[in-house]
């Protein structure tokens, strides 16, 4: 969301960011135009920044004289007295429940719930996430408001040789080509299928490329799992976190990027990819289409599904340079600034039905 509170300062928004301490340098230097109000230190778990914002935010709000108060992450404090927004990212804490821990879709299914229910207005990335909101949640489609995603082009651009040097070195990768994963490695990017399939891909390839998986780790052990099943001549790489400069680097330098996700709200990987003008592998799954659209190749969620895709691009270099020139075009239809100006009509819409 820090992108968006910049966007929305540049945008001329009359805005009030309340962060923790910690925080109040970042979004005063993000969004120099508005009001930043860091919060009680009290708000550094998350169950005591819960009980702050049922207890004391509404307080704040009333204090500062807002119109609106956005909750950025599905919970929104139940005695507001001003309008309520809140953005809900996906629907899978429902559709897909064993993809989360089962005390995390428990908290966020009663969450999305109450935030129907209460919020003035809830925000959605797409047109995906809204339709599963209405099937599965019983939300009302006339409340829910469409913002989708932009992308950092600063932060996410096609990279320099430097840049693309400068990772491969940080990974120690020689000359090797590269397969790039960028993301958390949980249940919901089916990183073991595609750990699988990338095994399975490099079957009689004299010069198999490297699998690297960049993201923090997730909360089970598939990946593990899945790793200690890799042949040993096939090299998977387990980067971990990489320095945001490093980032275009990295999807941009890559043979193509995959993100075989099982489902998501929006799909910013594949957006932040294509903007590096990387060839994206992804799945149809709920809302990856609307931001691929045809810029991006599609598969199977299945491990020899990914394999059959993998392969196929991994022989055509041109199909490749396509896709990445294909998608350096598409990405600049998503920008922040589109972004923060739905959002600001969001949170009119909402400040009317609180009024009426």
């Amino acid at each position: 969301m820090d992108s968006l509170v910049a966007a929305l300062d540049a945008d001329g928004a009359r805005l009030s960011v309340v962060c923790q301490p910690r925080d109040a340098a970042l979004y005063g230097a993000l969004a120099p135009r508005s009001r930043v109000v860091p919060a009680a230190d009290a708000v550094a778990t998350r169950t005591a920044r819960l009980t702050w914002e049922q207890t004391s935010l509404p307080r704040l709000a009333a204090r500062l004289g807002v119109q609106v108060v956005h909750s950025p992450h599905y919970t929104v404090p139940l005695a507001n007295r001003t309008a309520s927004v809140v953005t809900l990212h996906d629907a899978t804490f429902f559709t897909d429940p064993v993809l989360h821990s089962s005390v995390k879709a428990r908290f966020f299914r009663a969450w999305t719930r109450a935030s129907l229910r209460r919020a003035a207005l809830c925000v959605v990335p797409s047109r995906a996430t809204a339709d599963e909101l209405t099937r599965v949640a019983g939300a009302d489609r006339r409340m829910l408001h469409i913002a989708q995603h932009g992308v950092d082009t600063e932060r996410f651009h096609p990279p320099t040789p430097e840049e693309v040097a400068a990772v491969r070195a940080t990974l120690r990768l020689g000359s090797t080509p590269y397969v790039a994963f960028l993301g958390a490695l949980e249940p919901r990017k089916n990183v073991p299928a595609l750990i699988r399939g990338f095994a399975q891909a490099c079957r009689g390839r004299a010069n198999p490329p490297a699998l690297v998986l960049a993201g923090q780790p997730g909360w089970d052990g598939q990946v593990e799992r899945a790793l200690d099943a890799v042949p040993h001549r096939v090299r998977v790489i387990r980067a971990g976190y990489l320095p945001f400069e490093q980032l275009a680097g990295f999807l941009g330098g890559a043979e193509l990027v995959a993100y075989p996700s099982l489902g998501e709200g929006f799909g910013l990987p594949v957006l932040e990819a294509m903007a590096c003008g990387a060839a994206v592998l992804t799945t149809r799954r709920l809302s990856l289409p609307e931001v691929g659209g045809d810029a991006v190749a599609y598969c199977g969620v299945g491990a020899g599904d990914i394999a059959a895709a993998l392969t196929e691009l991994l022989d055509d270099p041109a199909r490749r340079d396509a896709l990445a020139a294909a998608a350096l075009v598409r990405a600049k239809d998503f920008s922040w600034a589109t972004s923060a100006a739905r959002h600001r009509l969001a949170y009119e819409r909402a400040a009317r039905t609180y009024r009426r």
